[in-house]
Formats: structure tokens, sequence, C-alpha cells
């Protein structure tokens, strides 16, 4: 069940990028960041108030709310630097590189979270990064 998940998160992240390609055209890529995520806030708050799940707020250990603001922190950060790539460029080719991401992750699941790397993923990541050097270069 999972992987239907991953296709939707891939449906919508495409989406994400046309939309937003559009919609920074002649605005400030820091204005756009900050009006989607005041979106995305409504929207994941509802979704939780909706479920009754609010009452979960009780329970994060600090640790895991530790964590889940350094996460939010690097959303913030990859969302400010990917509007202005896409301000700046293609869509195109911003999009792909950002994939990125995916090689990295896999990298730092690694090393940080001693995750086990297959032959079939490693492949998987070089060939990411073979497809965004080609991009890139």
């Amino acid at each position: 069940m999972w992987w239907i998940y991953a296709l939707l998160s891939a449906l919508f992240a495409s989406l994400t990028a046309i939309f937003a390609k559009v919609g920074v055209s002649g605005v400030n890529s820091d204005l756009a960041t900050a009006i989607r995520t005041i979106i995305i806030l409504i929207m994941a708050w509802g979704i939780v108030f909706f479920r009754g799940e609010g009452k979960g707020l009780q329970h994060l250990s600090k640790f895991s709310l530790i964590f889940l603001i350094l996460s939010g922190m690097a959303t913030g950060l990859s969302w400010i630097f990917y509007f202005k790539a896409l301000q700046m460029g293609k869509v195109s080719q911003v999009a792909p590189v950002d994939k990125l991401s995916v090689a990295l992750t896999i990298l730092l699941s690694v090393v940080f979270l001693h995750e086990a790397l297959t032959i079939k993923t490693a492949i998987g990541a070089i060939l990411i990064i073979s497809g965004t050097l080609v991009l890139i270069l």
C-alpha cells in the first residue's frame, strides 16, 4: 500500500512544480513560498483536527519535537531555494535536479540511520546522480 501513497506524492510533487512555476512568475520567490506555506499549514491542521488527531500533541517527546522542528526548518529552506530556482530556471530542469534529494537521502539513510544499501538501491542512486549531472552540464 505504501507505493500508492508514494505515487500520489510523486504526482502531486510534479503538479507542485508546474503550478509553482506559473505562480512565481512576477512574484518574489520568498513571498510565493510564504503563501504556499500558509496553504499547507491550513490543510495540514485541518486534516489533523478533522480526523481528531490533535490529542497526539500531548504525547510528543522532546526528542521527536526537536527532530520535527529540524525537519520543518530543512523543508522551509528547501522550498525557499526551490522557488528561487524555479523563478530563474526551467521547471523541466529544476524539478529533476531537485530530485537529486532522492540519491542524497539514500546516502544519508545509510550513514545516519544505518539502513542497508542494496545493489538495486545503489544503482538507482547512481543513475539519479548521473541524470542530474547530465541536466546540469
